[in-house]
């Protein structure tokens, strides 16, 4: 891992940056793959994943998330989402209005099949994460030519520590369809909640447990 290096909150104007990290560093999940094809041979399906991880960078700003960039000098070389927990009401009402209006597009955007199977791995996956208030990394990826150098560990231990100084959060859940990144997960704390499927392909979710969390919150 070269220096200089920062990890920071994305804003608004990093979107083209992210969407373009995303996309590559994505193409090659077995989920994705699945859902939207080869988008490194078909542009449909490139114009598809590029769709959606842009819907994916306006949602964050519309409700209780956070966009995280690893850089050298002005270089984004990895980033992730989080999402935090127990977003207020009024926020939840307001982001979710925003997002009806965003998600319009993504409708003539995606085939409905598509879009039929991205809602049911938000509905399946979520289903094995915890009653109690729990962050919850929505996706974290590195740029292809900068992946083994320690980038993806960063992020990782940024994120645990923004976990760890949250009272109110018991930990953090994810979800990958890469069964060599289990171990890798192991290796940071995360424990295999569950092993799903959604349309015959594999999902391992995990959690991460903050022990710093307050006991009275965990009766949700």
């Amino acid at each position: 891992m070269s220096a200089p290096y920062r990890i920071a909150k994305l804003s608004k104007s990093d979107k083209p940056l992210f969407v373009s990290l995303m996309s590559k560093s994505f193409a090659g999940d077995p989920f994705f793959l699945h859902v939207f094809g080869d988008s490194e041979l078909d542009k449909n399906a490139s114009s598809s994943l590029t769709a959606f991880v842009s819907f994916l960078f306006d949602k964050s700003f519309m409700l209780n998330e956070e966009v995280w960039g690893y850089y050298e000098k002005e270089n984004l070389l990895g980033a992730y989402i989080v999402e935090h927990p127990r977003a207020g009401k009024l926020l939840m009402m307001v982001g979710g209005l925003l997002l009806i209006g965003r998600l319009i597009p993504l409708l003539f955007q995606l085939p409905r099949k598509t879009l039929g199977l991205l809602n049911s791995y938000m509905r399946v996956t979520r289903s094995f994460a915890p009653l109690i208030s729990h962050h919850y990394l929505v996706m974290i990826g590195v740029k292809k030519e900068a992946q083994g150098k320690g980038i993806g560990k960063a992020l990782l231990q940024h994120l645990l520590h923004t976990v760890h100084l949250n009272n109110t959060s018991h930990g953090v859940a994810l979800d990958t369809e890469n069964q060599e990144n289990v171990n890798l997960y192991r290796r940071f704390g995360f424990a295999l909640s569950g092993v799903t499927q959604v349309d015959k392909v594999p999902v391992y979710c995990m959690y991460y447990q903050n022990n710093n969390a307050d006991i009275e919150t965990t009766t949700l």
